[in-house]
Formats: structure tokens, C-alpha cells, sequence
């Protein structure tokens, strides 16, 4: 024991014999001990010291107790036909409070990458309570077929961007132990997993999200995403959120809120296979880039939008560009006073949903330019 933690246990002891700890069995009492513990950076002595348990009348029992309630983040990984590069990234600054183990049986490795002769299928990573963020945690592991979330009971992490940024292997995420109480950015998050073709995040708290652009842009595969349970009340960013979900085939947005939202541009870009989007509660009053909304959704044939807001809107360029199904089409509501580029808004529409449109922006008196 270094003379740092010398000094810690002194003055725990010290705290212990004042408040006579022998006698006290309650539960509370014991998560403040441990809390003192921690705090003084010896949480891990006391786990491997039987000795140190007995004096502090503590038992191994003890300790997982309170790992329950504030334990690390536990994670296993396991790599596609055994091949591997970076597999884990870690800032300078949080490297300490890492703990990697390969195949749950060799000893910790303090580095990021594996020597060319190691050969490892399985890699077990625990988290310590000090990281509040895991932003770009797996950014570029394209060699990760598996992640699974084994333990996560912490809700100090805020940031999740870019978390499984271009995972272009991973084939399965479990995320049924997740937790996201307090997150409020999941920016990229998944951006890229082209190969997964689920991602469960039923389970999320989104309560405190800010920010969602491209959070599941480029996941290619997905055929459906149940975001029913997302509550979007402070989500600000919703660019890309969808884009190129080229497999997408359900998408049900009915509960979202997006009140304060302000972009959407790109929101459902090359969503080609959907058919139908419900975008009913959708409030657009804060939004002013609309940009190639739906550009590429190639495949719905009505889209309701009676109820957007316009009036802020600056950029609506592109924004049903491609969208050849597209029969019907109620832009009644739309104020226009604000826009600044519409150019190529309905280009690549069937020749006779585009009469249509010019004819209702007549009616309407729209300030649209003529070459719409």
C-alpha cells in the first residue's frame, strides 16, 4: 500500500473507531463506509484484502452489495474471423480508469492495440465510476462482430455520441442492461453499423436528449426500429437521424415530439423502402432547415404534412427531391415568407404530381419561384 493510501486508511480508521462501525449493521451505514472508501481510492483494497475486511467488520458480500448499486460498466466484445485493430478508444485523460482483460484470463493490458502474435476471440473491459462520458467508445472498430452490455447500473454517463460510430462488423448489440437516464447527447451513436439488422433500444430514457442528429444514419440493414417509448421533448438536432436506413421498412414517429426542434434536414434522406410515415404530432414551428428532408424515400406514395409549421423555415431545397411514388400532397399550411432556397424542392416527382403541386401554389398565391 503506497503512502497515499496509508494515509486514506489512517484517517478511515480514525472515522471507524469515532463512530464505533463494529456494532452497526444497517445497510445505510455500510454504503456510507464504502462511499468514504472510494472516495479515498481504496475500494479496491479492501475487495482482494481479507485481512482489511475483517477490520473494518466488512465482507466480501459487503462489497458486492454496493457494486450493485455503484458499480463500473462491464462489457464484453468479441472479434469478427479473429481478426482485430483498434478495439477500444480511449482519451489520455480516461485511460486510468479503463481495466481491459482478454479472454477474461490474461493479465490487464494497458494499451489500445493487440501485438500481431496475440490471439484473442473475447475481451472483457470494465469501466469505472469516474468516466461521465462514452463518446466514441467503439468509433472505428470495424472488427467487433459482438458487444454486449453486461452490467450498467451507473447514471453519471451524459455523453453517448458517436458511440458505435462505423461498427461496420458488429452483427449483434445487446443493450438490455443500458442505462441513459441522464444522457443528453446520442449524436452518431450508431451511425454506420451497416450490418445490424436490430438494435433493441426499447429499454432507452431519452428524457434529457438534446441531440440526435445521424444518430442512426448509414445502419443499413435495419428493417424496423421501435421508438415508441423515445420521449423527444428536448431534442433540438434531429439532421440525418434516418438517413440511408436504405432497409427501413417500418418507422412509426407517431409519439414524437419535436417541439423545439430546429433541424430536420436530411431527417429521412434515401429511406427508400418506406412506404408510409406518420409524422401526425409532428411540430415544426422552431425548424428553419428542411433541407432534403425526404429526399430518396423513392418508395411513399403519401406523406402528411398538413400540419407542419412552416414559418421559420429558410432552406427547403431538395426536400421531396426523388420522391417519384408520391401521388397526393397537402402544402396548404405552408408559409413560405422565410425561405430563401427552394431550388430542386420537388425535382425528380412524376411529371403529374408536379402539375399538381404548381397548380395548388397557385391557388394558394405560395411565394414560391416558378421553376419549383
Amino acid at each position: 500500500m503506497d503512502s497515499e493510501n496509508i494515509s486514506n486508511y489512517e484517517k478511515f480508521n480514525k472515522y471507524k473507531s469515532k463512530n464505533n462501525f463494529d456494532n452497526l449493521k444497517s445497510n445505510v451505514i455500510l454504503n456510507k463506509i464504502f462511499y468514504i472508501i472510494q472516495k479515498n481510492k481504496i475500494l479496491f483494497i479492501v475487495q482482494y484484502n481479507k485481512k482489511l475486511q475483517k477490520r473494518l467488520n466488512l465482507n466480501f458480500n459487503h462489497y458486492k452489495e454496493y457494486s450493485q448499486l455503484y458499480s463500473s460498466i462491464e462489457i464484453e466484445l468479441k472479434f469478427e474471423y479473429n481478426k482485430y485493430d483498434k478495439f477500444i478508444y480511449i482519451s489520455g485523460k480516461d485511460k486510468e480508469y479503463y481495466h481491459i482483460y482478454f479472454d477474461d484470463s490474461k493479465e490487464e493490458i494497458k494499451r489500445n492495440y493487440l501485438k500481431e502474435n496475440e490471439k484473442v476471440n473475447k475481451i472483457k473491459i470494465i469501466i469505472d465510476y469516474q468516466v461521465k462520458s462514452l463518446s466514441k467508445l467503439f468509433a472505428y472498430c470495424t472488427y467487433i462482430n459482438s458487444i454486449f452490455f453486461k452490467k450498467f447500473s451507473r447514471i453519471n454517463i451524459t455523453d453517448m455520441s458517436f458511440m458505435f460510430f462505423n461498427c461496420s462488423s458488429l452483427k449483434e448489440l445487446n443493450l438490455s442492461k443500458f442505462n441513459t437516464n441522464n444522457v443528453t447527447n446520442m449524436e452518431s451513436m450508431f451511425q454506420g453499423c451497416s450490418l445490424l439488422k436490430e438494435i433493441n433500444v426499447s429499454n432507452f430514457n431519452t428524457n434529457n436528449v438534446t441531440n440526435m442528429s445521424f444518430m442512426f444514419s448509414v445502419c443499413s440493414s435495419l428493417k424496423e426500429l421501435n421508438l415508441s417509448k423515445f420521449n423527444t421533448n428536448n431534442v433540438t438536432n434531429m439532421e440525418s437521424m434516418f438517413q440511408e436506413c436504405l432497409s427501413l421498412n417500418d418507422l412509426n414517429l407517431s409519439n414524437f415530439n419535436t417541439n423545439n426542434v430546429t433541424n430536420m434536414s436530411f431527417m429521412f434522406y434515401d429511406c427508400k423502402l418506406l412506404k408510409e410515415l406518420n409524422l401526425c404530432n409532428f411540430k415544426t414551428n422552431k425548424v428553419t432547415n428542411m433541407c432534403s428532408m425526404f429526399q430518396g424515400c423513392l418508395s411513399l406514395k403519401e406523406l402528411n404534412i398538413s400540419n407542419f409549421n412552416t414559418i421559420n423555415v429558410k432552406n427547403m431545397s431538395f426536400m421531396f427531391d426523388g420522391c417519384s411514388s408520391l401521388k397526393e400532397l397537402n402544402i396548404s399550411n405552408f408559409n413560405t415568407n422565410k425561405i430563401t432556397n427552394i431550388r430542386y424542392m420537388f425535382d425528380g416527382c412524376s411529371d403529374e404530381f408536379r402539375k399538381k403541386i404548381e397548380n395548388k401554389v397557385k391557388e394558394k398565391r405560395l411565394y414560391f419561384t416558378p421553376n419549383i
